[in-house]
């Protein structure tokens, strides 16, 4: 299936369109129709943000969780406010044509655009016809520094670590170090000795019944589809926290996930060469619960 392109005419966040106005913002395009000017800030300095959430036979999730987020991001980079509805909106006509059977990834994307036009909003859908063999398979992993403290979200917030910006090629560069060193993933570690997060993932880690996760002041993202596991975990009787994770803890955990929208939860199996422990039991569980 040729992927989607919905380009959205935004609105201001206090906008209270008609029906037929709020339709007359969205527009299909061609995929391979240009969207961008070569003097668009998204392209030419990736300052702008994006959402990805997973969609399964028809439902996407955590729409709440997601749009929450872009505003989040929106606010942190003093992007206008996006308008919730028509937002919703877009994501609902991307939804309606994607397949009604199996997994599907919707991405929503604004950048700064141009000092004369503003911003540039669209939402994408892609179908997903490949297995996610890493989910039983895991991922060996390497831990790999951040460069910066744990509390770097307070100390230094116009570092936009809490921020999900279209500003991905330190995150692409960790991936490509990891697969030189004989890995698939990376954790991110803060010059303090603590783990913060996948290039594209929230951290899980397992201690017994007790199930933890950096918490955001931390220097990382907050995690959708983490939040999604922990409310299937509280209701499982596993203790679910957000507190600080020692680098040294990951080799002695009893399980540790990587978990994010499209991909779900994908155990580690290997931490710098070292095997962890896995519960694979658990996980299939976990994926199971996201994808219901």
């Amino acid at each position: 299936m040729t992927p989607l392109v919905l380009l959205l005419d935004p609105l201001s966040a206090d906008a209270r369109p008609t029906e037929a106005e709020l339709a007359a913002t969205l527009r299909f395009v061609p995929s391979t129709e240009p969207i961008l000017t070569a003097f668009d800030a998204g392209a030419g300095r990736g300052d702008g943000i994006f959402e990805t959430l997973g969609a399964h036979d028809g439902f996407a999730r955590g729409v709440d969780a997601h749009l929450q987020r872009l505003r989040a991001s929106a606010s942190k980079l003093d992007l206008p406010a996006p308008h919730d509805g028509q937002w919703r909106a877009a994501i609902a006509q991307v939804l309606a044509e994607l397949p009604s059977e199996g997994q599907a990834s919707i991405r929503l994307t604004m950048t700064r655009g141009t000092e004369a036009a503003g911003p540039t909003c669209w939402v994408t859908g892609t179908a997903i016809t490949g297995d996610f063999p890493e989910r039983t398979n895991g991922v060996r992993v390497v831990t790999l520094s951040r460069g910066y403290a744990n509390d770097v979200g307070e100390s230094a917030p116009w570092l936009l670590v809490g921020a999900k910006t279209l500003s991905y090629a330190i995150n692409m560069a960790a991936l490509r170090e990891a697969h030189r060193r004989g890995a698939d993933d990376v954790i991110f570690t803060s010059t303090d000795g603590f783990a913060l997060e996948g290039p594209t993932s929230s951290l899980l880690v397992r201690h017994g019944s007790t199930i933890v996760t950096p918490a955001i002041q931390f220097g990382i993202l907050a995690g959708t589809t983490q939040a999604d596991l922990f409310s299937f975990l509280d209701a499982e009787g596993f203790s679910c926290e957000y507190r600080t994770i020692a680098v040294d803890e990951l080799i002695q955990a009893d399980a540790v996930w990587l978990v994010s929208s499209v991909r779900l939860a994908v155990p580690v199996t290997e931490v710098n060469a070292t095997t962890i422990s896995t519960d694979l039991g658990l996980t299939e569980r976990m994926n199971a619960a996201l994808l219901s």
